[in-house]
């Protein structure tokens, strides 16, 4: 299991574009269109299950929102930031 991290030591790990919010961290891409953002989503899916962690995606028309937490600490830990740097050096 992780520690949680405290919110400096989340604001100073949290890769650029993306936000503390509570027990999460945040970040929402924009798209060219609908079929973009599925595809990505579908990307961070297969990232996200080889990291055996599971963020809570949301679809929108030309907009996916992906938020990260572990649920097992309660809060952000370093799984949560080492996932959305992955996720970032994908995009």
């Amino acid at each position: 299991m992780s520690d949680l991290l405290s919110d400096d030591e989340i604001a100073d790990l949290l890769p650029q574009g993306w936000d503390h919010d509570g027990d999460e961290i945040v970040r929402v891409y924009e798209f060219a269109d609908y079929l973009r953002g599925v595809n990505f989503a579908q990307m961070v899916g297969e990232i996200a299950e080889a990291h055996s962690h599971h963020p809570e995606l949301t679809i929108r028309y030309e907009e996916l929102e992906i938020r990260l937490t572990t649920h097992e600490e309660g809060g952000v830990t370093d799984r949560d930031v080492e996932l959305a740097s992955v996720i970032e050096a994908e995009r």
